[in-house]
């Protein structure tokens, strides 16, 4: 061996060890943090929650983050945090309800601020609810201030139950009313060469117009128009009536908004302060130093001393123990697009609310609340839930429904099977209609030079192909079916509200109504949020002390980890990248665009059959 060779052999073992030391080095680092993950998760899920310490004359903070929402929705993946597809965060109004109703009764806690930044959305119902709470806990006798560099529509609505109202100089509340717009997509689906096959009865029932038609229907626009004014009259008579303003004055800001920008040099702070929508304009800074003096400072003197509502709500469970013995009040939350069998958190599958319901009867409840928060979906899934609801009723179990911000079509033939229906006012519901959709393709693939041909043992063979035409014999079959239902859903209607069909049919044909509206046309019993609901079904059940079961589907530790991960990272992050990146806020404004698009995927009935109302999503 020359001593070159023996030189090359040394450093290319001494670089060597070096590389293995590296790989080595780097397999330990990464292993250590994949166990610093671990115990992270460990000790978020499993780890034993250590009771707060409320600080005498705290505030409560009340900073809901996302979407207001009946029920969470379940994460399909990692978070974003983690690599994952960036999600609205949620905030379920019935933790923040009984957050604000437990703190008004508190002596540690002094006052509520709210901090509405970071709230994305919610429908009225939603909003109502949450404000409902506000004005019990002003009524304790504590101030209530309200923060914001901006207010939306949602935000102003719930700012506005505050005694003080502060907006950043360079703020804005924006106010505009409400709207139903959509996207139609009929000439760009005869571009593709797709057959959009629809049956229906009446002249209301507009969930299939996006694909028939290129613009709204006369009878759609008259339906539409009733009940976004019943609605804008709920919000600006509450909000003018809470600030103590004139009935017209939300209406004349914006009618007048450009004149009023002029005014005020194009300051919409300064208009806003001119029509008394806000107390203050001051700076998030100021109004800390403010609050700071009011409330007193935190450990840190960083900010006003407070203590988060959802924090808060956690701490008071830990220190409330029901007893065993007491009655038990259950309560199901079913939100999301009615679907047969087996469905995740978000949707309504028949066979998964079915279960809880049947859970709910083995625990013996004295009495059962059902909230409903869909636009419809299945008919087949839709009766196979209601009759879950008169088997309860069957064991004696007084069943009560509570409508959210929708239970129209689907979510309507759900409700009937309840002793009682309550809704709130501004509840969106009815829409009693049925329609059958179904898409062939077989056009566009002829352009594409691929063709379809074959025998069969009847006319009707392979006819529910969306590569073959459709048959006029099935076309009859499926008119036929839609009608059959649509007589169904009338019956049951008028069995439950002790009416004809024919004069259910009056008010149905898919016409949508508010709850207010439902309750003058005896569609609904009561108005009134979750809670009246609750109470009013323990009324039913002849119980006084009882304790409140809420019934859900058991999480897979999957489920759990993914929920847990969501709940404690993405709920933190999801306002500000929100804020911070125009790429998602735009791509957030194309979700309405695609969403006819990606509904077709739910059209899964057996029969081709839908209860389903397309404009059935409150402002």
């Amino acid at each position: 061996m020359t001593e070159a060779t023996h030189h090359k052999g040394f450093t290319r073992r001494f670089f060597g060890a070096i590389g293995g030391a590296i790989t080595w080095l780097r397999r330990v680092f990464t292993n250590l943090l994949f166990l610093l993950l671990l115990l992270f998760i460990g000790v978020l899920i499993f780890g034993k929650e250590e009771q707060l310490v409320i600080p005498q004359g705290a505030a409560l903070r009340v900073a809901p983050s996302g979407y207001l929402v009946d029920e969470l929705s379940q994460p399909s993946s990692l978070p974003a945090f983690f690599g994952g597809p960036q999600a609205p965060a949620e905030t379920r109004v019935k933790d923040l309800v009984d957050a604000i109703d437990s703190a008004a009764k508190d002596k540690r806690i002094s006052s509520l601020v709210l901090e509405l930044d970071s709230l994305v959305g919610a429908s009225l119902s939603k909003l109502e609810e949450v404000g409902g709470a506000l004005q019990r806990f002003k009524a304790a006798d504590k101030p209530l201030y309200a923060v914001g560099d901006n207010y939306t529509q949602a935000q102003y609505f719930l700012a506005s139950h505050a005694d003080t109202v502060y907006l950043n100089p360079m703020g804005s509340v924006l106010l505009t009313g409400f709207g139903a717009y959509r996207n139609y997509f009929k000439s760009a689906l005869d571009k593709l060469k797709i057959n959009f096959h629809v049956f229906r009865v009446g002249d209301y029932k507009d969930f299939i117009e996006p694909y028939t038609r290129d613009d709204m229907s006369p009878a759609s626009r008259e339906n539409n128009q009733r009940w976004l004014h019943e609605l804008w009259g709920e919000y600006t008579e509450q909000v003018t009536g809470l600030r103590n303003l004139p009935p017209e004055a939300v209406d004349t800001f914006i009618e007048q908004l450009p004149q009023n920008l002029k005014e005020h040099d194009g300051s919409w702070a300064e208009a806003a302060l001119a029509y008394k929508f806000v107390d203050q304009l001051a700076s998030r800074r100021i109004v800390i130093e403010e609050l700071k003096e009011t409330i007193g400072a935190n450990d840190d003197k960083q900010s006003y001393k407070s203590i988060d509502a959802l924090a808060y709500l956690r701490s008071q469970k830990l220190t409330h123990i029901p007893t065993s013995e007491a009655p038990k009040v259950g309560l199901i939350s079913a939100s999301g697009t009615i679907v047969d069998g087996e469905a995740p958190v978000g949707q309504i599958g028949s066979e998964s609310l079915g279960q809880l319901i049947r859970k709910a009867r083995e625990n013996k409840v004295k009495a059962l609340v059902l909230r409903i928060d869909s636009g419809g979906g299945s008919a087949f899934a839709s009766e196979a839930i209601r009759q879950e609801l008169l088997a309860t009723r069957a064991e004696d179990i007084p069943v009560v429904v509570s409508m959210g911000s929708v239970a129209a079509s689907g979510g309507y033939w759900i409700a009937t099977g309840g002793d009682r229906i309550w809704a709130s006012p501004s509840t969106i519901t009815g829409s009693i209609g049925v329609f059958g959709a179904f898409p062939t393709f077989e056009d566009a693939l002829e352009s594409l030079g691929i063709y379809n041909d074959g025998v069969g043992t009847s006319d009707l063979a392979g006819t529910m192909r969306i590569d073959r035409p459709l048959p006029p014999a099935a076309a009859s079959v499926l008119q036929q079916g839609v009608e059959n239902t649509y007589a169904r859903f009338l019956r049951i209607v008028a069995e439950a509200r002790g009416s004809t069909p024919e004069e259910v049919h009056k008010i149905a044909q898919g016409q949508v109504w508010t709850g207010r509206a439902a309750q003058q046309l005896g569609l609904v019993d009561e108005l009134g949020n979750l809670n009246d609901a609750i109470a009013g079904a323990a009324q039913l059940a002849e119980v006084e002390d009882y304790q409140l079961v809420e019934i859900r589907r058991e999480l897979s530790p999957g489920e759990k980890l993914l929920r847990t991960l969501a709940e404690n990272v993405d709920a933190r992050i999801s306002a500000s990248i929100e804020a911070n990146l125009p790429l998602g806020a735009w791509l957030n404004t194309l979700q309405p665009v695609l969403t006819p698009i990606a509904e077709l995927r739910e059209y899964r009935d057996p029969r081709a059959l839908y209860v389903r109302c397309l404009v059935c999503r409150a402002p």
